[in-house]
């Protein structure tokens, strides 16, 4: 795994070569460029009739020098391809559209071969497959004040999300670690999605609410397989698992002089499914006794509340929507069937800083999450029952540095630097034949290439 940078470049650069667009001139006979005849493309055609492809292709190295479960280099890429088509232009179907989309993922993670954390250090990072992700069609009513959206979808673009955070490659700093570790096969987000019905409402100018009833699980609940394997190709297309429902109100707002822009969100959600009990198994026995069956408890529905606060501080020059800004996410759920019960990140987000490089970015964030009350007792059980003095987990946080170098329109790329404190929550280390030691804080470093046409 020596080469991995200098692959990732050369994927990267193949790929900018294939997708940029070239110039509209042609050479004259004396050396000189006159301009070239005016004819439409085929994507200029295709969406004049309304329809629409597009590519992302993500390839990056990660490596953990130092902590973790053990020492190694990885290379992941993910293809994502896909499709918007104007329904109206090409039916007559007045305010509708139709979009679909599908990954190619290949290549290792390093959280779950080497680190052992939580909060995966990419959001990329997902067992190789090929699969559909997303397929629906969206209706607009009232002159697109309300939009309501049926088919296989993710949740985690609007849903508890904030403007400021993409730039970012930590999985929680997308779809956050507190739904992204409690819900049943992580919830509808990266890699899989599923079937399920949204509504937006635009109340007033700067007041819109959400509203989303998905299927609960990606997965067959009593499957004993990765939910990524046993919903393999996408197509399982589950609506009859006991419902995930999520809602929240968005208020957008401007401050001071300047009109600073900012926005405040606010939510819950709601799971009608079964969910593991973190301290007791079933019989009423602790999960820790090594006379019991060691199964957990089900425990029936599951829920959550969560806000979103975001805000531009200053403005690279006046009018300008770049400068500096920050968001905050936090979120509790109920300890009994959960691991983490409380979870907070925030960061920075800083553009136009420089008039040479103006689309490039910086982005510091970090997130926290809380192993819940239920489980840390769990650990104190095995203490008192085995005697074995196992680490009791607390928390796992992660602190993320990155620099966006915007190398064309279409082609970023980023040098990443990750912290992981506590990976696995402060999980005792796998590999420690005592399991008195806990998972060593990890160093990361990494380079992400994102090539968009």
């Amino acid at each position: 795994m020596q080469n991995q940078p200098s692959r990732l470049l050369l994927a990267a650069a193949t790929f900018s070569v294939i997708f940029m667009s070239a110039p509209d001139v042609a050479s004259a006979g004396d050396g000189k460029t006159v301009d070239a005849p005016t004819t439409k493309s085929a994507r200029d055609i295709l969406a004049d009739w309304g329809v629409a492809f597009s590519a992302t292709y993500i390839a990056e190295t990660f490596g953990n020098p130092t902590g973790g479960v053990r020492r190694g280099t990885i290379f992941t890429g993910r293809l994502d391809f896909g499709t918007d088509v104007d329904l109206e232009k090409i039916t007559g179907w007045t305010g509708a559209k139709f979009h679909a989309n599908m990954y190619q993922i290949n290549g290792q993670g390093l959280s779950r071969d080497y680190v052992g954390n939580l909060m995966l250090v990419s959001g990329v990072e997902a067992l190789p497959a090929t699969r559909l992700y997303e397929m629906w069609i969206e209706q607009s009513l009232f002159a697109g004040k309300l939009l309501v959206k049926v088919g296989q979808q993710a949740s985690d673009v609007e849903f508890f999300d904030s403007k400021y955070d993409d730039l970012f490659t930590n999985s929680a700093l997308g779809w956050p670690g507190i739904t992204g570790i409690n819900l049943l096969s992580g919830g509808p987000s990266p890699p899989l999605a599923v079937p399920g019905v949204r509504v937006k409402a635009q109340i007033t100018d700067n007041i819109t609410a959400y509203a989303a009833i998905f299927d609960g699980d990606a997965a067959p609940p009593d499957s004993p397989l990765d939910p990524q394997i046993a919903d393999a190709t996408g197509l399982l297309f589950r609506v009859r698992d006991p419902a995930w429902m999520i809602g929240q109100i968005k208020y957008g707002f401007n401050i001071g002089p300047a009109q600073l822009p900012a926005t405040i969100t606010g939510g819950a959600w709601k799971h009608l499914g079964e969910f593991n009990d973190q301290r007791f198994a079933v019989g009423g026995t602790l999960l820790a006794d090594p006379a019991g069956t060691g199964d957990p408890q089900k425990l029936r529905g599951n829920q959550g509340i969560f806000g979103v606060y975001e805000q531009m501080l200053t403005r690279a020059a006046p009018g300008s929507d770049k400068g500096l800004a920050f968001f905050v996410r936090s979120s509790v759920s109920p300890s009994d069937r959960n691991l983490i019960s409380l979870y907070v990140d925030g960061g920075f987000l800083l553009t136009g800083f420089s008039n040479a490089r103006p689309d490039d970015r910086i982005g510091v964030a970090m997130t926290y999450a809380r192993i819940s009350d239920a489980a840390r007792q769990a650990d104190r059980d095995t203490f008192a029952l085995t005697g074995v003095p196992v680490p009791v987990r607390d928390y796992e946080a992660v602190l993320e540095a990155t620099y966006g170098v915007q190398v064309w329109s279409n082609w970023l790329v980023q040098p990443v630097f990750q912290y992981v404190f506590h990976p696995g929550g402060g999980v005792a280390d796998p590999d420690d034949p005592t399991q008195t030691h806990r998972i060593k804080d990890a160093a990361v470093f990494g380079l992400r290439s994102t090539i968009t046409y």
